[in-house]
């Protein structure tokens, strides 16, 4: 079963990938007209581009990330002098040598002409992801993907506007950022009809995205479209309705989504399976198609569209800032969990992510601008250390303050840029609190605080009841931050909110009845360090190793998960799904049954256990034995991740596995 500790996939997959630091931004494109050709049976694209780009110094060798997959024609200044380029194959780019330099600060126009057959992961500016390619029956050319020149240091913080005009053959649809023009029939290349759609979006924004391919007139629902294949389409309306909710909470959270859509509508496009899980664009959420017929995909949905207002209507000024937008779509995330599914629910996913927000906590949220942003340290700070501090700055201002926080973020940094300095302003402003501590220990540190509490009860007379003298210890010198208190007693429980500053911090607190048991942070506000968290990110670590193939690597990670927890049922889970990876199925069966002795956390681990047991004995002939398991996974009626389905189905159809290739 490849469910993840956070349940959830992000907004694209990573690789582990990291780079050097990123070269110093030369120019800044601010405007694109493109005008491109999509031949799924030659799996190519043909296309011409309009750069506008102004340059930030004397410019003698510009240099534009371009998908390798794609060779240029022609290129032109704007004098129409033909310009000679060589191309950089590792940095997915081209280099120009000019004669005569662009003085800095000109703003100027090139016209570029280029070509190629994009067929998927092989020429991806991100090794191993697809993330442009021309195919039937789905093309996508999404905004990472560089299947337009892009500054070198741009992605997802230079924003720009781009007018679309987009062919393809005639059974096509196509789905991209602004108001659309009707489709009309123009000539193609080879004598053959083709429909051009024309897109035009002329705010400052990442209007980069095109998906096309053979889909199904769309279903509407309320004010978004969804875009499928016939494959897919079974699942089509209830995910749009799925999106509509999660949208208008969103949007009475934050105020209206800018669209663009001349009736202000979301498109959602389905994407092919072995592409990313999900992308997004001004106006657009895209998602694989195998999740639109999942019913645990709300919260990749969720995220997805959280970025039209962090991401799309605001952006990181540099990679440095990245937290900002990625970290509140995150939490935007989980706020809806917490809306939609209660309380409990929420508590679970901030447990998940604060094992993603320290799996990879070395260095600080504001020096990640020199990692590769689709590495796994980038996106485990980004996302989950990111949605974190917001979970803190919500805990610190209260909830009232805190909507009012994000809303005049977005409405002072609208269709702009937003460095961490300017949210910190706004924070301190909206809650008049001094939050220099905060961001300093959050942002510009690492680590997360270890507590302690050491404390006295004493009885005070005449029947007033106790006081409880005590000291929460932790172990990070400048830590400063209110810090909640439950006390447990033989009455009523009793919170309390304590200012912890330094290494010791006293305090006393009176009750009624005699404090049985006292937590700290019991509903989990604070990133901090405790023994289960680490199982937890260790088992994180571990599946990260998995998905990058790393199967020895993953096994050392979730040794140390056991370590720290010998009765780990989501360690001993994970090792047997490396072990049953390797056909090693005693070992898997053992350590599928650890998981069922083990504690229970977390509880998914029973169902998948026992199918996974079952399938044990199916590969191995056992086909009684295999049922047996499956009906136990039956009665649990745990369906989490459709186990119950998958159980109930193995009961009449015995798994069967593929032979192993050398």
């Amino acid at each position: 079963m490849k469910f993840s500790v956070s349940a959830l996939l992000t907004v694209l997959s990573f690789t582990s990938t990291v780079h050097a630091a990123p070269p110093r931004p030369q120019l800044k494109v601010t405007a694109y007209i493109i005008s491109a050709d999509l031949d799924p049976a030659a799996t190519k694209l043909t296309a011409t581009a309009q750069v506008t780009f102004t340059a930030l110094e004397d410019l003698t060798t510009p240099t534009f990330e371009l998908n390798n997959g794609l060779a240029l024609t022609s290129v032109t200044d704007s004098s129409r002098h033909t310009l000679t380029s060589e191309r950089l194959t590792p940095q997915n780019a081209v280099r120009f040598t000019l004669q005569t330099p662009i003085a800095k600060g000109t703003t100027t126009t090139w016209n570029f002409a280029y070509s190629g057959v994009l067929t998927g992961s092989e020429t991806s500016p991100v090794e191993g992801i697809k993330l442009a390619a021309i195919a039937d029956p789905i093309s996508i050319l999404l905004y990472p993907g560089r299947w337009f020149p892009m500054s070198q240091t741009g992605l997802y913080t230079d924003r720009f506007t781009a007018e679309m005009h987009i062919r393809v053959p005639s059974d096509e649809r196509v789905v991209a950022s602004g108001p659309t023009g009707t489709p009309h029939s123009v000539a193609g290349t080879a004598g053959a009809k083709q429909t051009q759609y024309d897109f035009d979006w002329t705010k400052p924004g990442f209007p980069g995205t095109v998906v096309a391919g053979k889909f199904l007139p769309p279903q509407r629902v309320d004010n978004f479209n969804i875009y499928t294949l016939d494959a897919h389409k079974s699942g089509a309306l209830d995910f749009a309705q799925t999106a509509a909710k999660e949208f208008e909470y969103m949007s009475s959270l934050f105020g209206p989504a800018q669209l663009g859509d001349a009736v202000g509508r979301m498109q959602i496009v389905e994407l092919p399976d072995d592409s990313v899980s999900a992308s997004w664009a001004p106006g657009i959420a895209a998602i694989a198609g195998n999740r639109i017929v999942d019913h645990n995909s709300a919260r990749l949905l969720a995220n997805t569209i959280a970025h039209q207002w962090f991401g799309s209507e605001i952006s990181p000024a540099t990679l440095n800032d990245a937290w900002i937008t990625n970290g509140m779509s995150r939490y935007a995330e989980l706020m809806y969990v917490e809306d939609s599914s209660g309380k409990t629910a929420f508590q679970n996913a901030i447990n998940d992510v604060s094992a993603g927000a320290l799996a990879y906590d070395t260095e600080p949220l504001s020096t990640l601008g020199r990692l590769d942003p689709f590495s796994p340290q980038f996106q485990s700070m980004t996302l989950e250390k990111g949605a974190m501090i917001f979970h803190m700055l919500r805990w610190e201002m209260g909830d009232e303050v805190f909507q009012k926080f994000l809303r005049n973020v977005l409405s002072d940094y609208t269709d702009k840029s937003v460095r961490t300095r300017d949210l910190e302003q706004i924070a301190e402003a909206q809650s008049q609190l001094q939050l220099s501590p905060f961001f300093a220990q959050w942002v510009s540190g690492t680590g997360a605080p270890q507590f302690n509490d050491k404390y006295t009860v004493y009885r005070l007379g005449n029947n007033k009841g106790f006081r409880t003298v005590g000291a929460i210890a932790q172990d990070l010198d400048l830590f400063r931050m209110p810090v909640e208190l439950r006390i447990e007693t033989d009455g009523k429980t009793e919170t309390r909110r304590v200012d912890v500053s330094g290494t010791d911090s006293q305090y006393s607190v009176e009750t009624f009845g005699r404090p049985r048991r006292i937590t700290i942070d019991p509903q989990s506000w604070l990133l901090k360090s405790t023994p289960d968290l680490a199982v937890r990110v260790a088992v994180l670590r571990g599946q990260q190793l998995v998905a990058q193939g790393d199967l020895t690597g993953a096994l050392v990670e979730y040794q140390k998960a056991l370590d720290s927890n010998k009765i780990s049922s989501l360690a001993s889970y994970r090792i047997g799904e490396i072990f049953f990876q390797q056909r090693n199925y005693q070992s898997a069966a053992n350590s599928f049954r650890d998981a069922l002795r083990g504690d229970g956390d977390p509880r998914w681990v029973e169902v998948w256990s026992h199918i996974e047991i079952g399938r044990i004995y199916d590969v191995t002939g056992q086909r009684e034995r295999a049922v047996t398991e499956y009906r136990q996974a039956v009665q649990t009626n745990d369906n989490t991740q459709g186990a119950v389905n998958e159980a109930r189905n193995l009961m009449t159809h015995p798994y069967t596995r593929e032979q192993a290739s050398n």
